[in-house]
């Protein structure tokens, strides 16, 4: 059985990548999934891909679900077609689109095809990960869950003692915090 390695990379970003490895009879809709959780994204928006060229030109789409859009031709399904069947040369390019709204685009290349199944590996599998993958929903998840905790326990948005404001000449300009000593007299 054949198994296909694709790279698929990141469209904004080359050097962000990452390799899946898929049995040429597995459908697209396995690809979709695995790309999905390799990039950490959820898969909770629309999703298609299309055949494409050397010039990343967009051909025939496999899409997720037929969408209420005008095709040129209707699309085929990812669930009912498998990648063998739209594999046209040994450097095969699609292009995967994801969430029709924030418009993220992959680019998928075939970079090795194996005739020999590797008995550690539950196909399909991301076998190599290259470059830190864009957060779906913003900056968050770069920082983590933590930097969140961090930022509720010791309340970083207030100013703390020693963060008064003053004037050039050193003197208090009373924007500090109210209490800077108690019962001080002004000079």
């Amino acid at each position: 059985m054949a198994i296909l390695k694709f790279r698929i990379y990141f469209e904004e970003d080359e050097s962000v990548y990452r390799d899946v490895a898929i049995r040429h009879t597995q459908t697209f809709r396995e690809l979709n999934d695995t790309i999905l959780k390799a990039y950490e994204f959820d898969s909770k928006h629309k999703a298609t891909f299309f055949r494409s060229n050397d010039h990343w030109q967009r051909g025939r789409e496999i899409s997720l679900e037929k969408y209420d859009k005008e095709y040129k031709a209707p699309p085929l399904l990812m669930a009912e077609t498998s990648i063998g069947s739209e594999i046209r040369d040994p450097n095969q390019k699609f292009i995967y689109l994801y969430d029709f709204n924030k418009n993220w685009t992959f680019l998928v290349e075939l970079i090795n095809v194996s005739k020999e199944e590797n008995p550690k590996i539950s196909y399909p599998s991301t076998v190599r990960v290259e470059g830190i993958a864009p957060s779906q929903y913003g900056t968050k998840g770069l920082l983590g869950e933590k930097f969140a905790d961090v930022e509720e326990k010791y309340d970083l948005s207030s100013v703390g003692d020693g963060f008064g404001e003053k004037d050039e000449d050193g003197e208090d300009l009373g924007l500090g915090e109210e209490s800077q000593g108690g019962d001080e007299e002004e000079a």
